[in-house]
């Protein structure tokens, strides 16, 4: 039976939060949970320095298959999105860098996916990353169950029969790329003209 890992990445200029995955048919497991402290770094480019050595460190020491990341959501201080986008992507970069599949979920997708609701809080969702893979002493910052959430994401996403039936329609985030945000919906519609017994009524 394969073996792999996901890594999963919830960026952020001052703690980066992750964790991985490791699965094994039906059977997941929680390898480390863990978060970047980036908050004593004043300058941004250091910040993005440290990102980029500490992310690729962890893919060496874990060796995860793909790497899982949550995209930026948009909100009113457009300083802040910028941040949190260079520091997402300078994340994908080191993962990239090192060869590993890299995927984006939106963050109403990653709380859809973990609690059933895209309004669901960060400790609904800690709660039930912990109780999911049966993590007795949960980490003291929220940010590596959001880490670990986004690895659980993207493990119930492709292993869905969903998933698999689109193939190439698929959209990898279903929320954050070109892809997603101009054919997602045309990609579903021709799923359904072609496969209409799966349309529930």
């Amino acid at each position: 039976m394969e073996k792999f890992r996901i890594m999963g990445i919830d960026p952020g200029t001052n703690y980066m939060g992750y964790g991985v995955l490791e699965v094994e048919g039906r059977t997941v497991r929680s390898v480390v949970l863990g978060e970047i402290d980036l908050h004593k770094l004043s300058d941004p480019y250091a910040k993005l320095r440290h990102i980029f050595e500490r992310v690729g460190s962890l893919i060496e020491q874990y060796d995860p298959r793909e790497v899982a990341l949550e995209s930026p959501f948009f909100g009113e201080n457009v300083q802040s999105m910028l941040k949190l986008g260079r520091a997402q992507g300078v994340a994908m970069a080191a993962a990239l860098s090192r060869d590993r599949a890299v995927f984006e979920y939106a963050p109403s997708r990653i709380k859809q996916a973990i609690a059933g609701s895209g309004s669901a809080t960060k400790e609904q969702v800690a709660a039930l990353v912990c109780r999911t893979l049966t993590v007795e002493t949960p980490p003291k910052r929220l940010d590596a169950t959001d880490g670990m959430a986004v690895a659980l994401c993207h493990h119930y996403m492709t292993s869905s029969p969903l998933y698999r039936a689109l193939g190439e329609e698929r959209t990898k985030g279903l929320g954050g790329t070109k892809k997603a945000a101009k054919g997602g919906s045309k990609s579903w519609a021709k799923f359904l003209s072609e496969h209409p017994e799966r349309e529930i009524k």
